[in-house]
């Protein structure tokens, strides 16, 4: 049960989210970044392309990068628990998010919202939209992050995965009714 203060407070962003995001058209290439790039990040990506569906393909780019090593795999527990979701991530390798990707990318999706300082820090802002994937969540919770699963137990992958797939939901609906209504204009 998270307090009244919390709940107050994640409704704000997330209407202020949704509220952004409302106006946005769907083209371009959407950065899913986390820490790593080995658990969230890539899940995420793997969700949104897949809810986006075929209709979208060749109108949006889908990407991940994290902070930290490239080529790393997925661990176990997160290949497992994507493929019980229906995501394959066996062949995902970790990519470090470079000044190539943050300049191709018109929205930026975050796992936590340090991560959002640390992209601006090195790369600046320009006019690109930054989103705390957390801040989309439908359910009240106690914190913006996605938490982060790695060394932990399979429940953790689980627990995260599924915020992952309510919070990706919201984002792949606001982005496809403005994009769906643009491009019947």
């Amino acid at each position: 049960m998270t307090s009244l203060p919390t709940r107050l407070l994640h409704t704000l962003r997330r209407r202020a989210a949704l509220r952004r995001l409302a106006h946005r058209r769907l083209s371009g290439t959407v950065l899913f970044v986390c820490l790593g790039n080995i658990c969230r990040s890539p899940y995420a990506a793997a969700t949104f392309s897949q809810g986006l569906g075929v209709a979208w393909r060749g109108r949006v780019r889908v990407d991940s990068a994290g902070f930290l090593g490239p080529g790393r795999s997925a661990p176990g527990h997160a290949v497992e628990v994507a493929a019980d979701r229906g995501i394959d991530l066996s062949g995902h390798r970790s990519r470090l998010v470079s000044p190539e990707m943050w300049a191709g990318a018109e929205l930026v999706v975050v796992m936590e919202p340090g991560q959002q300082g640390i992209l601006e820090a090195l790369f600046g802002r320009g006019n690109r939209e930054i989103v705390i994937l957390g801040d989309l969540d439908p359910q009240a919770v106690g914190m913006r992050a996605i938490a982060d699963p790695v060394g932990q137990p399979k429940a953790a992958f689980e627990e995260s995965y599924a915020r992952i797939d309510r919070c990706v939901g919201e984002l792949v609906k606001v982005l496809s009714d403005v994009g769906g209504e643009q491009g019947r204009r």
